[in-house]
């Protein structure tokens, strides 16, 4: 500190650099009222606040950007699961309403094979004269009675795998289960009334495979 007891031999805004003892660099400035002394390995802190405050702020905007970009990525991934969900549970109903469909339905060509043979027994019965159906003539009356049975026997069998007849004899008309051929005027009854029925029709567990085939009354 030798040197720095010398400054008042230093002329006026003289500047000197002096070397202390531990080897600190100082500047030492000289005026005609004041001598300071100033360390030059000092930094200045409020600049370096003011850099650290600024990048923060950068990399909390950047945080935000990213946080914003996942959440509409969650959402849109959100909303394609929820449809992926919605779409498989459609195909589960539709594929579960096709096969108990075809476990139902599967048997509706052959019976409307068999619709034939039904209709031929029933002609076949209505065919036998029943004033001769007696003992005297048993060999009709067997065959009568054999063709009532299989007749019989044959509707067990359809009314058993849900096949039932449609006989809509004095029922209004409806155009998913009946046919109209024709209409014609009969007193006393209600326009659209079935009055004629000219073919049975047929349907499979509610599903018409037949429609009856009828004449309607004329309104």
């Amino acid at each position: 500190m030798q040197a720095i007891s010398q400054l008042t031999r230093i002329k006026p805004r003289c500047v000197k650099t002096l070397l202390n003892s531990t080897n600190q660099l100082w500047t030492v400035t000289v005026t005609s009222k004041f001598c300071g002394v100033r360390n030059t390995n000092e930094v200045p802190e409020k600049d370096d606040s003011l850099e650290a405050e600024r990048k923060l702020s950068i990399e909390i905007d950047d945080l935000k950007k990213e946080v914003e970009t996942l959440n509409n990525k969650t959402r849109e991934l959100d909303d394609k699961y929820k449809r992926a969900l919605a779409d498989g549970e459609n195909l589960r109903r539709r594929l579960t309403k096709q096969i108990e469909d075809a476990k139902l339905f599967g048997i509706q060509g052959f019976c409307k094979d068999l619709l034939e043979v039904a209709d031929i027994l029933g002609h076949a019965t209505e065919a036998v004269p029943k004033e001769e159906i007696s003992d005297k003539n048993p060999h009709l009356k067997n065959l009568y009675e054999g063709l009532t049975m299989t007749k019989a026997q044959l509707n067990q069998v359809f009314k058993r795998h849900g096949l039932e007849q449609v006989n809509p004899l004095n029922e209004k008309f409806n155009p998913n289960l009946h046919e109209a051929l024709f209409q014609q005027e009969v007193q006393n009854v209600e326009p659209n009334t079935i009055v004629v029925v000219s073919k049975i029709g047929y349907k499979l567990h509610e599903r018409c495979i037949r429609p009856a085939l009828v004449g309607v009354a004329k309104g």
